[in-house]
C-alpha cells in the first residue's frame, strides 16, 4: 500500500477484526499477500480506553489503519441502547484517529454506514447530500457518532496533512454475521427466522413492517475488497478521494466516499429470496405495527465505479454462500439429521 505499488511489509492494524467487516478485511488482506496484519480482540484492547488505545499504538505503530470497530445492530438495538450506541462509537473513533495522527499513519479508512444520510435524501444518495436533512430517527445516534467521525478525518486532514479516508457501506451481509433476532441487522435477521421456521414446520414467518422500503445489500467480501482496492490506489487517485478545504474552495467536499452495489430491492422481494434461498415452504406475513424505517436507501456509487471498482457476488449468490456459512456454525440439535440441511 504505498505510493505506487502495494507494499506486502506494511503493518495495517485491522480495528474490529472479529465482526462482520473486520474479518471480511483480514480475509482479502491474506489472499492479497499481506503478511503483518495486527489485530486485537477487544479483551485484549479496549478501544474505549484512551491510555490503552495510545499505548498499542506506541508500541505496535502501524503503517495503516482499517477502522473498522463500532456498535452496531439493527433497529430494535438501536432504539434500545441509544446511549451505548452514540457513546461508545464516539469514544472508538476519537481514540484510534487521534493515535494514528499521533503515531504517524499514512493512510487510514474509516467505516461508517449508509445511515448517515438523510431519512429523506435524494436516492440515489450521493457523497454531497451528507448534512442536507434530518437523520432517521431509529438510528440517529450511531448515525452522528459516524458523521462525526467523517468530520474527525476531514479535520485531521486540513489541520495535520493526514490521509484519512471514509467510506460508507450499504447494508452488508456474509460471514461472521450477528443472527441474534434481538440484535441483528434484517438478512441475518431474515436467514434465522427461516432457518428455525423451516426446522419447527412452522406455518408462518413474521417480517417486520409492511415489507415496502427498498434496501440495498452488498455481500461483506465484495465490500472488504473495494476498501482495500481504495487503501492500495496510487497517491494521485487517492488524493482525489480527500475532498478539498471548504473554507477555502467553497465546496463541499468530504473525505468520503460510498461502497454499494447501486441497485436495491423491496424488503418484501428479499423476504421472497431468503425463503427460497433457505428451502422454507410456509407463509410471509408481515407485521404492520413494527417500523418500516427509511423508505428507501440506495447509495450512488459513481465515484467508486469512477476509480475503476464494482461489486461482484449477486445477491442471491450472496444469500446462498452466506446461509452455507450460517449452517456450518449453528449445527442442528440432535434428531434432526434428516432435514437435509447439515
Amino acid at each position: 500500500m504505498s505510493s505506487a505499488v502495494p507494499d506486502r511489509q506494511a503493518r495495517i492494524y485491522v480495528a474490529g477484526h472479529r465482526g462482520l467487516v473486520g474479518a471480511a478485511l483480514v480475509r482479502n488482506l491474506a489472499e492479497q499477500g499481506y503478511v503483518n496484519i495486527v489485530t486485537r480482540t477487544h479483551r485484549e484492547l479496549d478501544l474505549t480506553d484512551q491510555s490503552a488505545t495510545e499505548a498499542f499504538f506506541r508500541d505496535e505503530k502501524p503503517d495503516y489503519v482499517f477502522l473498522a470497530a463500532a456498535k452496531v445492530g439493527g433497529i430494535l438495538a438501536n432504539s434500545r441502547y441509544p446511549a451505548e450506541f452514540i457513546r461508545d462509537n464516539l469514544a472508538i473513533q476519537h481514540h484510534v484517529i487521534h493515535a494514528a495522527w499521533q503515531n504517524n499513519v499514512r493512510r487510514l479508512l474509516f467505516l461508517g454506514s449508509s445511515c448517515i444520510y438523510p431519512r429523506l435524501a435524494p436516492q440515489p444518495m450521493k457523497e454531497e447530500h451528507l448534512l442536507t436533512g434530518p437523520l432517521e430517527p431509529t438510528n440517529r445516534p450511531y448515525a452522528l457518532a459516524k458523521i462525526a467521525g467523517i468530520e474527525m478525518c476531514w479535520s485531521y486532514n486540513r489541520q495535520y496533512g493526514t490521509r484519512y479516508l471514509a467510506v460508507m457501506p450499504t447494508n452488508l451481509y456474509g460471514p461472521g454475521d450477528n443472527y441474534d433476532l434481538n440484535n441483528s441487522h434484517v438478512i441475518p435477521a431474515m436467514i434465522r427466522k427461516f432457518h428455525d421456521a423451516r426446522r419447527t414446520g412452522a406455518k408462518q414467518v413474521s417480517v417486520w413492517g409492511t415489507g415496502t422500503p427498498r434496501r440495498e445489500f452488498l455481500y461483506s467480501d465484495d465490500m472488504a475488497d473495494a476498501c482495500v482496492f481504495l487503501m492500495s490506489l496510487p497517491d494521485d487517485q487517492y488524493l482525489q478521494l480527500l475532498g478539498s478545504d471548504e473554507v477555502a474552495s467553497g465546496r463541499f467536499e468530504p473525505p468520503l466516499v460510498n461502497i454499494g452495489t447501486g441497485d436495491d430491492i423491496t424488503i418484501s422481494a428479499l423476504a421472497e429470496t431468503v425463503k427460497q434461498v433457505v428451502g422454507y415452504t410456509g407463509d410471509i406475513v408481515y407485521d404492520t405495527t413494527k417500523p418500516d424505517g427509511t423508505p428507501r436507501k440506495l447509495l450512488d456509487v459513481g465515484r467508486l465505479n469512477s476509480v475503476g471498482w464494482r461489486h461482484k457476488t449477486t445477491l442471491r449468490d450472496g444469500l446462498a454462500l452466506a446461509y452455507q456459512v450460517f449452517l456450518s456454525e449453528h449445527q442442528p440439535d440432535a434428531g434432526e439429521g434428516s432435514t437435509g440441511l447439515v
